[in-house]
């Protein structure tokens, strides 16, 4: 029995050793230079402006985007001489040129006039066209056989409010609640149905009720090519409703409490008149470009820094998405990494490479077609992303539950300069663009922060908002996080990881 002790406590003593040695392998005094907030602010303050028109991928405004970092890139060294990795490819453009919306009140000539970007705005993908109709409520717009919201109403020739999301409790499956998740999935139910067109409440906590918020993926093809889309504010909605059958809020408590339809006609009518110009096989591209490494037999292995760069877009002349939180923090921190470690003193050992994501926005696509022609992928050690670090009360490393190892350089370094990662908070997966590179076996992670998103995709992400405190701390982490991994000593990849294939 002693000697069974003996043996499990010096298992556990080798195991102690094992750990402390990659621990303090992690923690190579390695030179991090100061990130500079003035110049992170710069390329925000740039970003977010007009100029780019809220940066849609597909559209001008983005490809000048792209101009932008690229040239601030090349500045610093980074080779854009490889052509495959700038990676053309296509994706669903949809920009918005103008559109009118009123209300008329019942039996009089008197409407209501809402101005687009102050109580609604349109939906990335909404259709073009003229409708001039009576409204119908028809909750979350579900039409299956046992919860059915279209049943009682006759919805022909006219035009449909619909909750975003699904009902809190409902007696449906998941998987056929899966078929009502996008504007696009409600919008061909409501279509099927003879309706001319459809306006969607947002009734998301992500954004204030008098925001209107933009999102640019609505849902899989095909394109509704004439049905108008309009994604109104819950305030919006609530006025229009005020004076119905119910008003919004007890109209969709009384969904959730019941779990039973709860349609009805409106007396109003609405008149939305949309401009859209779509194209679905619009061009863009990412920013990919190469700081080659100061080591012989470690500048063929990379450490890849992204970042999304695409946002919201513009609609119309009154309605922009400056998106300077989400993401030009984020891409701030990129393009401040490659100024730094462009100084000898500070260039890593291993080669990095600087990449800015378009149709991120479009389920990630831009980091999809990366992985997928990225010719060296199997010499790529790790992926750090940099998300949305411009509000917040405090740092976030996802990506630990798959990549303990890996979120400890990230975790190492901030015990010794950022300290500013939350870590009360559980292990996660990576998430957003990483999500491409997870599923290829290369260990990624996201540096974000918590408390933070009060201005997701809506006309207050300005540059104005952002916190200079924790941007500065997000981009130090990124840069500490990139500069120890491009050391050497970090080994993540599995054999099976690098032997993929496409």
């Amino acid at each position: 029995m002693i000697k069974k002790c003996f043996v499990a406590i010096l298992a556990l003593a080798l195991a102690a050793v094992s750990t402390a040695q990659i621990a303090s392998q992690q923690r190579v005094a390695v030179p991090v230079p100061l990130v500079s907030t003035d110049s992170l602010m710069k390329h925000i303050v740039e970003l977010s402006s007009e100029t780019y028109e809220g940066r849609l991928a597909g559209s001008r405004g983005f490809d000048a985007a792209v101009a932008y970092v690229e040239r601030v890139l090349a500045r610093y060294g980074v080779d854009f001489t490889q052509k495959d990795m700038a990676h053309l490819f296509e994706t669903e453009c949809n920009q918005v040129e103008n559109c009118k919306f009123n209300v008329y009140r019942p039996g009089t000539k008197e409407r209501d006039v809402f101005t687009l970007g102050n109580e609604f705005c349109c939906a990335g993908m909404t259709g073009r066209g003229y409708v001039d109709a009576q409204m119908v409520f028809v909750g979350y717009g579900i039409a299956e056989d046992d919860y059915d919201e279209y049943r009682s109403v006759d919805v022909q020739g006219k035009i449909v409010i619909v909750l975003t999301g699904l009902p809190e409790q409902s007696k449906l499956p998941g998987r056929v609640l899966q078929g009502y998740q996008t504007l696009r999935d409600k919008a061909r139910v409501a279509q099927r149905h003879g309706a001319l067109g459809m306006l969607a409440v947002n009734m998301s906590q992500s954004c204030l009720p008098f925001e209107p918020q933009g999102k640019v993926y609505n849902g899989e093809l095909p394109h509704l090519t004439t049905f108008p889309i309009l994604h109104l504010t819950h305030d919006c909605a609530a006025r229009i409703m005020e004076s119905e059958q119910a008003p919004l809020d007890s109209a969709a408590a009384r969904i959730n409490r019941l779990r039973q339809p709860q349609s009805f006609s409106l007396r109003q009518k609405a008149e939305v008149d949309v401009n859209a110009i779509y194209n679905q096989r619009a061009l863009t591209s990412n920013a990919v470009g190469v700081l080659p490494g100061c080591d012989r037999k470690l500048r063929d292995e990379y450490i890849v820094v992204g970042a999304a760069l695409d946002g919201a877009g513009m609609q119309g002349e009154t309605c922009l998405f400056p998106g300077a939180d989400i993401n030009a923090s984020g891409v701030a921190a990129v393009l401040e990494i490659a100024r730094l470690l462009s100084d000898p003193r500070y260039r890593p050992r291993r080669s990095v490479v600087f990449a800015l994501f378009s149709a991120s926005e479009q389920q990630y696509l831009g980091s999809r077609v990366m992985v997928s022609n990225f010719h060296p992928l199997r010499h790529i050690e790790a992926f750090v992303d940099v998300q949305n670090i411009g509000s917040g009360d405090s740092l976030a490393v996802l990506g630990g539950a798959r990549y303990p190892t890996l979120a400890q350089v990230a975790y190492n370094y901030d015990t010794t300069a950022t300290h500013a990662i939350r870590t009360d908070l559980p292990a996660s997966d990576p998430r957003g663009d990483a999500l491409a590179f997870d599923a290829v076996g290369i260990p990624s992670l996201v540096v974000t922060t918590t408390g933070g998103m009060q201005h997701n995709h809506v006309s207050s992400d300005i540059w104005e908002n952002i916190d200079r405190r924790i941007l500065s701390l997000g981009a130090q982490l990124a840069l500490g996080t990139v500069c120890n991994l491009g050391e050497g000593l970090y080994q993540g990849r599995s054999p099976q990881s690098r032997a993929w294939r496409w």
